[in-house]
């Protein structure tokens, strides 16, 4: 899949853990490590906002496009 999710990345760089960014953005720890692996197919703009908030970042530090080609 060419689209990365860097969450990891910039969770660390930030010292927030799983269950802190779950408990902010109001998703349960399970569909925020489902989106962490990379194993949704897409993610609510709501979502991306509280995420963005919480983590003080960008969308483009959170998803990434690589191309395959």
């Amino acid at each position: 899949m060419p689209i990365i999710i860097n969450l990891d990345i910039i969770m660390a760089k930030r010292k927030v853990r799983g269950k802190e960014l779950a408990s902010q953005i109001g998703i349960t720890e399970q569909n925020l490590s489902l989106l962490r692996n990379g194993k949704v197919k897409g993610v609510r703009f709501s979502t991306l906002e509280q995420i963005c908030q919480a983590l003080e970042c960008q969308p483009g530090d959170i998803l990434e496009y690589i191309n395959d080609e």
